[in-house]
């Protein structure tokens, strides 16, 4: 038994949600860092209030992909998923903008990005369940052009309200602009509908035929065992390795203490400490033959397949550095190329503004790409491709630093445009051949833990850098990420990556 082969309808229809989705990523990653600093945050500060979203994924999308594994309804498996997170991500874009203090606005940031994660990873499993594998990269690269698509327009809105509906972008101190108010009240709306798409306009396939379609496919010794044994790590290597993460953290956290270093740098290695003790108590009840969601959750994260483990270090350096331009490019270009912190101006709303726009050539490009991806990959291969495409990514932002005029800003984003549309599908179609199908949501959600730990360290140490080696300016955290986007280009070249591309589609 095996699975059909879709139509290019179908797929764009399995991946409409994407656009909705990307649609409020995109007014989150261009104005977040906005909002904060108009409601009184620091330059050094404005990193650690970012916290909220990779500390949210970090923990709700492998726990979202374990139970949607599990999870059969009238909805099917993956949908209802889909549609609580975008209820909730709806909710919370009408809340953002309307934020009075700077901790609520940090705390409606959490919530919105828990909820986005709620909808996001199984998307990516969705096309896992139903693709068959010569189909699965068109379909994550039908998914990266929604998510460029939905990113050009979220990213560029509060620049067309105030230049073309004449919309004001400048407000009293501690006032959200109105262009900012209803771009995340557009935002809320698209997003809602489009999942709504998605839910009402595809089919899932039911456990037992997932079953059948694994059984007739047996998985070559790349990938783990489907079946929920645990017996691929020792207790005892789990305990030990539980026992020196908590260490490690602990010594750290003293030497952090003792030196009276940034506070924020506690963030890291006390999640260190937490997860080694979750190791620990895993395998202490492992021990006494317990086998339920938790031990499963904490034993599969070392069953990795070896193409996940290499690719985790891609993703690592790749989103260390999206992060990076995320956090500090509205303070980079108002400082480094307006001249201005004054977040009350004209010429900082302006700039702020322009910032949007860079944002929606990026995406642009990358959705203008997209479909440009697999053509290269299936003549140079998907490791090369990857690289061309990063390196292209990490050029794009350290360029950033040459440049004087704002009209040249568009240059570097069209090499980071690249990158971001390499970055949302290559990867994934490496990776979902290695994954057993039985468990493709909950592998789906820990291969996003190599999205959101480099977050987490970009958020913990890069406001720590910038302050101490350079002087507050933001513009050196975008060379940092440029070279680290590099970095990762480089160590792709480590995946042995069997993925078959095939276009004819």
């Amino acid at each position: 038994m095996e699975k059909r082969k879709l139509s290019f309808w179908e797929i764009w229809n399995m991946s409409f949600g994407f656009l909705g989705i990307q649609f409020g990523f995109a007014l989150q990653n261009a104005n977040t860092s906005r909002i904060f600093e108009t409601l009184g945050a620091k330059i050094d500060e404005i990193p650690i209030l970012w916290i909220a979203a990779p500390v949210s994924g970090l923990i709700i999308q492998p726990v979202i992909g374990y139970f949607s594994d599990r999870t059969w309804t009238r909805l099917g498996r993956r949908r209802p998923y889909f549609l609580i997170g975008a209820i909730l991500s709806s909710l919370a874009l009408f809340v953002m903008p309307n934020s009075p203090t700077l901790w609520i606005a940090a705390g409606t940031l959490w919530i919105m990005d828990a909820s986005i994660n709620v909808s996001m990873e199984p998307f990516r499993a969705f096309v896992g369940d139903n693709l068959p594998d010569h189909q699965r990269a068109l379909g994550f690269v039908m998914q990266s052009f929604f998510i460029g698509t939905g990113a050009v327009v979220g990213s560029v809105l509060p620049y067309l309200f105030t230049n073309v509906f004449d919309v004001s972008n400048v407000a009293p101190k501690g006032i959200i602009p109105d262009a900012v108010k209803w771009s995340f009240y557009i935002g809320g709306i698209v997003f809602l509908l489009s999942v709504l798409w998605t839910v009402f306009k595809t089919t899932e396939y039911t456990p037992e035929e997932l079953h059948a379609f694994e059984a007739n496919n047996k998985k070559d010794d790349e990938n783990i065992s489907d079946s929920e044994t645990e017996s691929g790590v020792s207790t005892k290597k789990q305990s030990l390795l539980g026992l020196a993460f908590a260490c490690i953290g602990g010594l750290i956290s003293f030497l952090i203490f003792e030196n009276n270093l940034a506070k924020e740098l506690y963030i890291l290695f006390v999640g260190l400490i937490f997860m080694g003790v979750l190791f620990m108590i895993a395998s202490q009840l492992r021990t006494k033959k317990v086998q339920n969601g938790f031990t499963i959750i904490m034993t599969d994260l070392l069953n990795m397949p070896r193409t996940m483990q290499k690719l985790a270090w891609v993703q690592f350096f790749s989103w260390f550095a999206l992060f990076s331009m995320w956090i500090y490019t509205t303070q980079a270009v108002t400082q480094h190329i307006f001249g201005t912190t004054d977040t009350t101006s004209k010429i900082y709303n302006d700039a702020a503004d322009w910032v949007s726009v860079l944002f929606t050539v990026y995406n642009g490009v990358a959705a203008a790409v997209a479909f440009l991806l697999p053509v290269i990959a299936k003549k140079v291969g998907v490791r090369a491709t990857h690289l061309l495409a990063l390196c292209a990514g990490g050029v794009g932002l350290i360029s950033i630093y040459f440049i004087g005029d704002k009209q040249l800003l568009i240059l570097p984003m069209l090499g980071v445009g690249i990158a971001w549309a390499s970055i949302l599908s290559m990867p994934y179609a490496m990776l979902s051949g290695a994954l057993p199908a039985a468990k493709m949501g909950y592998y789906m959600g820990v291969f996003n833990f190599f999205v959101v730990i480099p977050q987490i360290v970009a958020a913990t140490i890069l406001g720590f850098v910038i302050k101490q080696f350079f002087n507050n300016e933001p513009i050196y955290a975008l060379i940092i990420g440029g070279i680290s986007m590099i970095f990762a280009g480089l160590l792709t070249l480590r995946v042995n990556s069997k993925t078959k591309i095939e276009i004819h589609e």
